[in-house]
């Protein structure tokens, strides 16, 4: 299969954190394709900087149309991602999505691990438009400023360890989900250092897309994930005409 990773922010450093992970957890016969947004934000933190990711994210699935066969939206919070359901012909997989259905088969209390404070709000409602949170533990999220997106495993480490250990022992978590592309790949540097299973969204969302397409169960013709009818249009970039 073709899997199309799409970075929403404009941070090449965590796009690379992104690929290197999910080269680890794709299958020897997938063929990954990544993209950065061209404009937009270093991270998203914000719902307005999550709308910015979306439009970004639209533009690329629509410019590379017809060359995927799955996309992964890789910024945890998901942006477009429901919008880009109703588009495309294709699955498509956010890391959160991803990392709490993950979650929740491996235990029943989830707590995500963040990577600042005024992520959480918006977090909170991505956790709850999935359906999840009445099963959220509690969230727990760096509270420095970060001197750069891909450099955050490196820069606090200490704390992310200590922060995942206060939503075991302090929130009950029996599960956690180290959230946001910058923290790709470290669920497996954390492995066998915490007492309860760890998961990340790039990981969870590259297995996920996977086995969406070897499952081959259609798209909706109806319903709300029915393609949008069609209807007069103008000054839209490219990748989004082509996907109306």
């Amino acid at each position: 299969m073709r899997l199309l990773i799409i970075n929403p922010n404009i941070s090449q450093s965590v796009t690379d954190l992104i690929e290197t992970e999910a080269r680890r957890t794709a299958a020897t016969d997938t063929q990954i394709q990544m993209a950065t947004a061209p404009s937009g934000v270093a991270y998203i933190e914000t719902r307005f900087e999550a709308l910015l990711g979306a439009h970004a994210a639209a533009v690329i699935a629509g410019e590379r149309q017809g060359s995927y066969d799955a996309v992964l939206v890789a910024a945890f919070g998901d942006p477009g991602l429901l919008a880009l359901k109703e588009v495309l012909d294709v699955p498509v997989v956010g890391m959160t999505e991803a990392a709490l259905m993950t979650a929740a088969q491996l235990g029943q209390r989830i707590s995500i691990i963040a990577i600042s404070r005024r992520i959480t709000s918006w977090y909170r409602e991505c956790v709850a438009q999935n359906g999840m949170l009445d099963r959220l533990a509690s969230i727990r999220h760096l509270d420095r400023p970060l001197r750069d997106a891909g450099s955050v495993q490196e820069d606090h480490a200490a704390r992310l360890l200590e922060l995942s250990h206060l939503a075991v022992n302090e929130d009950g978590a029996d599960v956690l989900i180290l959230a946001g592309a910058p923290l790709a790949g470290l669920a497996r540097g954390l492995a066998g250092r915490l007492p309860v299973p760890v998961v990340d969204g790039v990981s969870c969302g590259v297995a996920q897309a996977q086995l969406l397409h070897r499952l081959q169960a259609g798209r909706a013709t109806q319903g709300s994930f029915a393609r949008p009818p069609a209807k007069p249009n103008q000054g839209l970039p490219a990748g989004l005409q082509a996907l109306l």
